[in-house]
């Protein structure tokens, strides 16, 4: 019997439940579910298995900026489908993530039936993309410069990246990440040649054009 594997990459435990609730309903038993709660620990899973039928992320999740995690899971596993699942439904924000590489967005007010719907169209080679929004906004080209140059980080890349936007000295990344100072140099080094700025500042800067919503 074909089966599916998904991922479900979301900060909140109860919609992490409902989600398990509204797919094993939808789908039966040819489903297996597995949940990370943020952004470490999606990657963490990505690495233990890399051939997952389907990711579903969500916009707002520990460790990510914006549109982060799904510019790097575009970059790093460019073979998984992509679905964002989000409360904020603004026009931009579904443009934003079909520009950077979704496969489809779910707002989080859709109807059960819905989310099955859109899961299963997803499953099945196809993009599913909320029917009431029109609008068309356009990504910014320095957004487009910013998510191509984050899609080329490694995942330790990217998760320096995140500790440095969030102030934290070379010396307290290689504590947290059980590595030595010089390595953390090393990375932030290749990370500035990679997006092609000098400053922490700079860095910090291009990552704000992955932002939900455009400033």
């Amino acid at each position: 019997m074909l089966s599916y594997e998904i991922l479900i990459a979301d900060d909140h435990p109860l919609f992490r439940s409902a989600l398990q609730q509204a797919l094993t309903l939808g789908l039966g038993p040819v489903v297996r579910l597995v949940e990370a709660d943020s952004i470490a620990a999606l990657e963490a899973r990505l690495e233990e298995k890399a051939d997952w039928d389907l990711v579903l992320l969500d916009l707002n999740m520990p460790g990510a900026h914006g549109f982060s995690g799904l510019v790097l899971l575009r970059g790093q596993y460019p073979q998984i489908p992509v679905v964002m699942i989000s409360a904020q439904e603004d026009a931009a924000v579904v443009t934003r993530a079909r520009e950077f590489g979704a496969t489809g967005f779910i707002p989080k007010s859709s109807s059960l039936e819905t989310l099955q719907q859109a899961v299963r169209a997803v499953l099945d080679g196809d993009e599913w993309w909320p029917p009431q929004i029109q609008e068309t906004v356009s990504v910014s080209a320095e957004a487009k410069a910013a998510s191509a140059g984050l899609a080329s980080l490694t995942p330790q890349q990217f998760r320096v990246l995140s500790m440095v936007c969030d102030g934290l000295l070379n010396k307290q990344i290689a504590y947290e990440l059980s590595v030595s100072e010089a390595t953390v140099k090393a990375h932030v080094t290749a990370i500035f040649r990679k997006l092609g700025v000098r400053t922490r500042t700079q860095a910090a800067l291009l990552l704000q054009q992955l932002e939900s919503l455009p400033a």
